[in-house]
């Protein structure tokens, strides 16, 4: 048998008060992954109470996430959308991994580090192995890509050490259940050209950020038009007109914040952008951003509130996801317990 064919795995975590910063940096490049790829999106509520969640909020949460992924275009039917608890086997290989990944390699992990902070002895245990669950969601798919941000390109490494180790440790059982080149395919980041990085309204050097206690920092992708428009006018900027290149936005981080969202949501280089608006006063352009925001982003978040009114549909699509994410990891699992020596 040889490796599996391309298969894409994504995961998202149901963190609540989604916004432009989380469509613009992964929604829509899931929704053009889906037009050239086998894709299973996963909500990741498992990796989501790594830090002490309300139980309520976190069913909210998935199912906003969900509401998101289909009011923005992933299509259900033709690709897999699910949340990672309703799939065991993602939290049982994630046990074979605790013992197959090193301490070392864990202690190496810089997003520990950030989070942890300076009270490491007080976070759980789920936080430090984190890693090796992210490492089993994308292996019990055997999946081959994984699209991934900066703060995930170490966890994919160590998701492959993970498989290369698993495929040397049990490499004589391994071949023996007919598997020539290994089990586990050694997983490629997917890059799809610069993700949109969005900052805050309110400072510009800043991600914009859900945890921002200024409502008026973000766009929330549940905001109406008359929001999202009193946001954009308000959003900081500095006095000077729009430049006619980009070198120009160097040291001007809310103007090129501006500019880099107006470039995203028109589906244009910041070059062109600024071919157009080069020379415009805020005061000008502001108010065609808005129209733009309003555009693209009303009818999604029109769609995520009426799902959300009426939350039976989300749970049959986590539901049926679910079923046709196990008919695929079930038999992997399978395997791996056969491979490892489980007696079945």
């Amino acid at each position: 048998m040889t490796m599996p064919a391309p298969r894409v795995f994504s995961g998202v975590q149901p963190t609540g008060n989604l916004h432009l910063g989380n469509y613009l940096g992964a929604i829509t490049r899931f929704v053009d992954m889906q037009e050239s790829h086998d894709c299973i999106y996963c909500v990741v509520d498992l990796h989501a109470i790594t830090q002490w969640q309300d139980p309520r909020e976190l069913a909210h949460n998935t199912r906003e996430v969900t509401a998101a992924f289909l009011a923005a275009g992933i299509d259900a039917e033709k690709h897999i959308v699910f949340n990672q608890s309703q799939v065991a086997e993602h939290a049982q290989l994630a046990w074979i991994f605790n013992c197959v990944a090193r301490l070392g390699w864990l202690n190496r992990m810089t997003q520990f580090k950030e989070k942890a902070g300076k009270d490491s002895e007080n976070v759980s245990v789920g936080l430090y192995a984190y890693p090796n669950l992210m490492a089993a969601d994308i292996l019990v798919y055997r999946a081959t890509h994984v699209p991934v941000g900066d703060d995930q390109k170490q966890h994919l490494e160590l998701s492959r050490d993970i498989a290369q180790k698993f495929n040397n440790d049990f490499a004589q059982t391994i071949r023996e259940a007919g598997y020539k080149d290994g089990f586990f395919p050694l997983p490629e980041p997917l890059i799809a050209g610069p993700a949109t990085r969005v900052m805050s309204f309110k400072d510009g050097t800043k991600k914009m950020s859900k945890s921002d206690p200024s409502d008026l920092s973000r766009i929330n992708l549940t905001d109406d038009a008359e929001a999202i428009a009193r946001k954009i006018r308000k959003a900081r900027t500095d006095p000077d007109a729009l430049p006619s290149e980009p070198d120009g936005l160097k040291e001007r981080p809310e103007a090129a914040n501006l500019v880099g969202i107006f470039a995203a949501l028109q589906g244009e280089s910041v070059a062109d952008t600024l071919k157009t608006y080069g020379g415009a006063q805020f005061s000008t352009f502001k108010p065609v951003l808005a129209d733009l925001a309003v555009e693209r982003l009303g009818p999604i978040g029109a769609e995520m509130n009426r799902m959300m009114a009426d939350t039976a549909y989300i749970d049959a699509v986590l539901q049926t996801g679910a079923q046709r994410a196990r008919a695929i990891a079930g038999p992997i699992y399978e395997e791996v317990k056969k491979i490892v020596g489980f007696i079945r």
